[in-house]
């Protein structure tokens, strides 16, 4: 069956976009296949993916408008050298790219910024005034009723006060501002006095009280204008950039020809950029975080077993998480509107002068990689990806501490991340690979990525994909090779969210509709 020559030429299985548009920030897929080649192995390869993601405006967002393509395109290198000292023992250098992000909002829609932005959606804001125009007339009440009576009276609710309590407390604030103080011996009777004559004048108590309301709300609207005055929003879109390489330094122990056990140390770097713009992000309008890049050690563990003859190979690989302390910096212009709720002003005094690292977690995974001979020349292979995202997270240290102090407000009393994930992911490759003549061989694939989640994070929202790939090797010589391959992916429809919105049915955008293409290139080289 000429399996055994096979199953030393044929890497299809291996093109270098395995991962390309998977799920979250995956993007390798992390092959351990070039370590797992007989003899001294070297390779080199580009992956290149273009993408498609384009949608509209939808859930809690008023408006309808389209939104253009927001995926960028972006490449990555691999290479990976192994080495066979022995007939026991092996050793690889592997590296890759194996988490990252690239993506820009342009246009007119909720993630970019323009003169029709609030640092809150406008029914927010009316219900902040409404909440702190009540609260002050029940402050004002009591203080009034203390001051009078001498006494120290419970402080009452808004929907508890009768219509003369409510105009008392307005009438009695204006005169306070007028320069009469609670403790002049004139206040009590001025006030009554006051009081009567606004009743008198204004044909009965109801419509005095809705003096003194819309007197307060005016007020009150006067102090989101000044506050508002110093917090300017962002201006331009929303985008992310996140970029992570990986060193993988493997040790390979063979205690016969069908075994391999191996393992070794995992070099990590990660670095990255997000800026949030435009409405559908409120408070967050404006906020920029740069990940300096930082480094981490992790580590893997596999095990793998072939029988040559048959060209059957089978790979099991664990790599482990890697956590990342980071400084990040983390620009706000919008902090000063924590001022319009109650004891924001203090917090955002302290969330500016806070300082801290932020644990950046890469997930863990295991791939499981297998292939056999079917028939002459012909061999079929596999490959089964899990990726940990459900346990993903980012909250930047300042972000973090926004999200608290807002978050009883969106319904997250314990705050919100800038990023995280509902599900793990979990993907597959099925393919046939075939050699056509002794320079030439090609293969088939289908894949499918069952996404990480749904709804997904607005900066990266896809649910998964199903796609087909062709791959084609060509080898002048039997110790070297050159591979290419293309694969179209047809990703999953998704509703899209803000950090704030995670963990709800909330959703601000959806995308339909949105495919991607990949590109691949790489030579190999024994010697």
């Amino acid at each position: 069956m000429k399996l055994k020559a096979l199953s030393t030429a044929m890497i299809l299985a291996t093109v270098p976009m395995t991962g390309a548009f998977a799920a979250a920030l995956d993007r390798s897929g992390q092959s351990m296949a070039a370590f797992l080649q007989p003899g001294n192995y070297f390779e080199a390869g580009i992956s290149v993916l273009d993408p498609s993601v384009s949608g509209k405006e939808a859930g809690e967002t008023p408006t309808r408008r389209n939104i253009g393509d927001m995926a960028g395109d972006y490449y990555f290198p691999s290479a990976a050298l192994k080495l066979q000292p022995t007939n026991k023992f092996s050793f690889g250098i592997l590296y890759d790219q194996p988490f990252g992000a690239e993506a820009e909002y342009t246009g007119n829609n909720a993630f970019v910024s323009d003169a029709t932005n609030t640092i809150l959606p406008q029914p927010v804001l009316d219900g902040l005034i409404q909440s702190n125009v009540e609260t002050a007339i029940a402050q004002g009440s009591k203080e009034i009723s203390d001051a009078l009576t001498g006494q120290n009276t419970p402080l009452q609710n808004f929907s508890d006060l009768t219509d003369t309590q409510i105009i008392t407390a307005g009438v009695a604030s204006q005169l306070i501002n007028a320069g009469l103080a609670p403790t002049d011996p004139a206040f009590g009777s001025t006030l009554q006095t006051e009081v009567q004559n606004l009743i008198t004048a204004s044909g009965g108590t109801e419509t005095a009280k809705g003096i003194i309301l819309e007197g307060a709300k005016q007020a009150g609207n006067q102090q989101v204008d000044d506050v508002l005055a110093t917090a300017p929003l962002g201006t331009g879109n929303t985008k992310v950039e996140v970029d992570t390489q990986n060193l993988s330094f493997v040790m390979g122990y063979q205690p016969t020809e069908n075994w391999n056990i191996y393992g070794g140390a995992v070099y990590q770097t990660i670095k990255g950029n997000v800026s949030l713009r435009g409405q559908a992000y409120s408070l967050y309008n404006g906020y920029d975080a740069s990940i300096p890049e930082d480094s981490a050690v992790g580590w893997l563990a596999g095990i793998a077993y072939q029988i040559p003859e048959i060209a059957l190979k089978a790979s099991l690989t664990y790599r482990s998480e890697i956590d990342h302390n980071v400084n990040i910096n983390e620009n706000i212009p919008t902090l000063p509107a924590l001022a319009l709720l109650d004891g924001g002003a203090e917090a955002a005094a302290a969330i500016a002068a806070a300082s801290g690292e932020t644990k950046i977690t890469t997930p863990q995974s295991v791939n499981l990689d297998f292939q056999t001979g079917i028939m002459a020349n012909t061999v079929a292979f596999a490959n089964v990806r899990w990726v940990d995202w459900s346990n993903f997270s980012i909250r930047p240290n300042k972000f973090g501490l926004i999200s608290e102090a807002v978050g009883p407000i969106v319904e997250r009393p314990n705050g919100f991340n800038l990023v995280e994930y509902e599900d793990d992911q979990i993907s597959a490759t099925v393919g046939v690979g075939r050699k056509l003549s002794e320079q030439w061989a090609g293969n088939v694939s289908v894949g499918w990525d069952s996404g990480a989640g749904n709804p997904v994070s607005t900066l990266g929202p896809t649910e998964g994909y199903w796609n087909v790939g062709l791959g084609v090797q060509y080898s002048p010589a039997p110790n070297y090779f050159i591979a290419g391959g293309v694969k179209y992916f047809m990703l999953g429809d998704a509703k899209a969210q803000t950090g704030a919105q995670a963990g709800g049915n909330e959703y601000v955008a959806e995308f339909e509709d949105n495919d991607a293409w990949a590109y691949g290139l790489k030579i190999g080289y024994r010697f």
